[in-house]
C-alpha cells in the first residue's frame, strides 16, 4: 500500500486541507464504512472509469471516473477495489465553495461528475495524471493544474460572508459547548435565519447539522486515538448531554455503536472494515 498527502501552497492551502494518493491493490477486507467528516472532497479514479457499489459489487456505483464527493452527513459503505489507484482533494470546511461554481450545500450526501462542474478539461487532467508513474509527481501535477485554473480567483478579497463564516467555523470548533447557533448570528449582525442560510450555502450543512458533525468527529478522534475515559466523561467532553445522548448520535452518523468502533484499532480514523 502507498499512502501520501501534501498541503499545497498558497493560496490553495487557504481552501484546501490536503491532496492525496492512494495505492492499495490487495486491501485487506472487501467493503469499508466511510464516517462522515463534513467536508468535500474530489477524487479521481485513476484504475477504472468507474466507482463500484459498495454493497452490490456487480453494479456500477457512478459511470464518471472523476467524482466531487460532496460532504457528507452520513455514512457510506464503499467496495475497497475502488482504492487500487486515487487521487483526491480534501477541502476545508467553506473552502470547496469558490471551486464548486454553485451553492455547496447542492452536492451535500450526493456524488457529481467532476466533469459536469470543472468540464472537459477535468478529462485531460485524469489521461495526464495516468501518463505519470511518481506519486509525487502526480499531486504535483494536480497541484499544478489547481494553480493554475483557481489561483486567480482565490486571490481576490475574500468577500465579508466568507469571512462571517470563517469566524463561526473557529468558534463551533474553539467552544462546541458554549458557541450556540443564535450567539453567533447575533455577532455576524445577521439574523439566526440568514446566518443559518448563507452558512449551509457555504459549508453544505446547516449550523446545527455542523456542530452535531463535529461533535461526532470530535468523538470519533479521540475514540482512535485510545484516549481512556469513562463514557459518561467522554460523552460531555465531547459536547454531548449525557451518555445516552453520545451514544444515540454517535450509532447515527457511523451506524455502528461506540464500544465497536473502539475495540477495533484501524489506520484511518474514518474508515471502518464493514465485512
Amino acid at each position: 500500500m502507498i499512502y501520501i498527502e501534501h498541503t499545497p501552497a498558497a493560496p490553495l492551502n487557504r481552501c484546501i486541507r490536503a491532496i492525496w494518493y492512494n495505492q492499495n491493490a490487495h486491501p485487506e477486507h472487501r467493503f469499508e464504512r466511510m464516517l462522515p467528516s463534513g467536508c468535500v472532497q474530489i477524487i479521481l479514479n485513476l484504475a477504472h472509469d468507474y466507482f463500484l457499489d459498495g454493497p452490490n459489487p456487480q453494479s456500477v456505483h457512478n459511470p464518471a471516473p472523476s467524482l466531487v464527493v460532496g460532504a457528507r452527513s452520513v455514512y457510506e459503505i464503499v467496495d475497497t477495489s475502488d482504492m487500487a489507484d486515487l487521487i483526491g482533494i480534501v477541502f476545508r470546511p467553506a473552502g470547496f465553495a469558490p471551486f464548486a461554481g454553485d451553492a455547496v450545500h447542492l452536492f451535500s450526501n450526493r456524488f457529481v461528475s467532476l466533469e459536469d462542474i470543472w468540464g472537459g478539461s477535468t478529462v485531460t487532467l485524469r489521461d495526464r495524471l495516468r501518463e505519470i508513474p511518481s506519486p509525487a509527481a502526480r499531486l504535483r501535477c494536480l497541484e499544478d493544474y489547481l494553480l493554475r485554473t483557481f489561483a486567480a480567483s482565490l486571490e481576490r478579497s475574500t468577500p465579508p460572508r466568507d469571512t462571517m463564516v470563517d469566524y463561526a467555523l473557529s468558534q463551533f470548533e474553539r467552544a462546541p459547548l458554549a458557541s450556540s447557533v443564535r450567539s453567533v448570528a447575533r455577532y455576524t449582525g445577521w439574523s439566526e435565519r440568514r446566518f443559518s442560510q448563507v452558512f449551509r450555502e457555504q459549508v453544505g450543512f446547516s449550523p446545527k447539522v455542523w456542530t452535531r458533525i463535529r461533535r461526532f468527529q470530535r468523538a470519533v478522534a479521540q475514540l482512535h486515538a485510545g484516549v481512556d475515559l469513562p463514557w459518561a466523561e467522554m460523552a460531555l467532553d465531547c459536547g454531548y448531554y449525557d451518555q445516552s445522548h453520545f451514544a444515540n448520535e454517535f450509532r447515527a452518523f457511523s451506524g455502528i455503536d461506540a464500544t465497536t468502533y473502539s475495540a477495533r484499532h484501524t489506520r484511518w480514523a474514518n474508515h471502518f472494515p464493514a465485512d
